[in-house]
């Protein structure tokens, strides 16, 4: 364990309890890396660039198109890159394989057909936006209602798949599986349901499954939810911590975040809030876990995370909180106790995790889905036009680098072996340092 895991003790990442630890086969095994909070492993982080250009081919090592459209994260392991993509009407949903190295295309597998797909009904959102989860072993593929699969990662074929579990997203599926110990998680918070659900990994047959218990205080006249359930949506990826001894699963829903035990989908805290598109990933320091509760208007807490975290904590458990100018759909990081985060027009904060205190805030520019991504003390933060912000993870603002590409995304950078993945509207390309 590095020192900086070591110093989250007993709060550890989901990365390190569960399957999909970190090891040199698996550098990137999850949509926000191996310890699930966007950090690089310091091998991992040797040698990346700092800087790239397309117009001069400056540290660009390959370029490939891809067909369909999707926003979901590569994972990475045994040399090969995993990622997700849809016909724009959502009636074909296809897993690729691409080798890391080269940028070939090991498998454009067809996985799911859907004869009437429910429209997206925004700009934003893809039918091919959650990320897959990786492990030794196995690779697991996810479309929310559409369907979910595990799939041997030598040969990409389907080892189980499931397409009964069902929610009506409406603005189309976006929360991501995590794996933990024998159990592939899965999150749905749509219109008409929302509920978390575990399957057994290696059958796909159902464990346990907990609708979300709290009011959401939607209804109108009639008693009916207002929009149609609108306000309920969320697109979460929960994350695991270590509580007293035992793992807890922090998801955080519209209207409220909970803490469930793995194990058994049972609630073991609620925290009410008031907004919905929850999108963000939760972070954790001793005692701390740190929860945006939504999209454009979210708050952001600072919850005590400790053995007394029981029952309705929400008057109780809130340490700080920062009811506005925060991320809606970019997770925040943490270095240190500083916490970075990037606004979705553009504006650059640095607030003290412990107090909730803002440190300095810059204006960026640009609009920002992608979660950033740390190496070591330099910050990687990526916008929907093709511009890379590079940015000193210190006390003050300090540039290193900006750097374009041709093409604009929407999905998160992911890393390994001192190489950069940037999954684009079009394209994937490969940043890296020629050897």
């Amino acid at each position: 364990m590095s020192l900086r895991l070591a110093a989250l003790a007993p709060f550890v990442l989901v990365g390190l309890l569960c399957g999909t630890t970190r090891s040199a086969e698996l550098p990137w095994p999850d949509k926000s890396g191996p310890t699930a909070d966007g950090h690089v492993s310091p091998s991992d982080a040797a040698g990346l660039p700092l800087a790239w250009d397309e117009a001069t081919n400056k540290n660009i090592a390959w370029k490939i198109p891809l067909e369909g459209e999707g926003h979901s994260t590569p994972v990475i392991g045994d040399g090969k890159l995993w990622f997700t993509a849809a016909t724009d009407d959502g009636k074909q949903q296809y897993v690729y394989v691409v080798d890391a190295a080269d940028g070939k295309v090991i498998h454009h597998k067809l996985l799911f057909e859907n004869t009437d797909p429910e429209p997206l009904g925004n700009p934003i959102n893809s039918y091919a936006s959650p990320s897959c989860v990786l492990e030794e072993g196995a690779v697991y593929a996810h479309f929310g209602t559409y369907g979910t699969a595990r799939l041997d990662p030598q040969t990409a074929a389907v080892v189980w798949q499931r397409r009964d579990l069902n929610a009506r997203h409406y603005r189309g599926p976006g929360s991501s599986p995590i794996v933990f110990e024998n159990l592939l998680i899965l999150t749905f918070d749509g219109i008409d349901r929302q509920y978390v659900a575990a399957l057994d990994k290696n059958t796909g047959k159902t464990v346990w499954e907990t609708p979300r218990s709290h009011d959401y205080k939607d209804l109108n006249e009639q008693g009916k939810p207002k929009g149609d359930g609108d306000y309920r949506k969320a697109y979460h990826t929960p994350s695991i911590a270590l509580v007293a001894g035992r793992p807890q699963l922090i998801t955080v829903a519209s209207k409220a975040a909970f803490g469930l035990d793995p194990y058994t989908g049972k609630e073991i805290w609620v925290l009410e809030h008031e907004n919905m598109n929850a999108a963000p990933r939760v972070l954790f320091l001793p005692g701390l876990a740190i929860i945006n509760s939504g999209s454009e208007r979210a708050t952001l807490f600072g919850l005590k995370l400790d053995e007394t975290t029981q029952g309705n904590v929400t008057q109780s458990h809130v340490l700080w909180q920062r009811k506005k100018a925060n991320c809606a759909l970019s997770s925040p990081v943490l270095v240190g106790e500083r916490l970075f985060f990037m606004t979705n027009q553009g504006v650059l904060y640095s607030v003290d995790a412990r107090s909730g205190e803002e440190i300095y805030a810059q204006r960026i520019g640009g609009s920002f889905c992608a979660s950033p991504v740390v190496a070591g003390n330099v910050l990687y933060f990526c916008d929907e036009k093709g511009t890379t912000t590079v940015v000193r993870a210190a006390s003050a603002y300090e540039e290193v680098g900006v750097n374009t590409i041709e093409d604009g995304m929407r999905a998160s950078p992911a890393v390994a072996q001192g190489a950069m993945y940037l999954r684009t509207f079009g394209h994937l390309y490969k940043i890296a340092t020629p050897k």
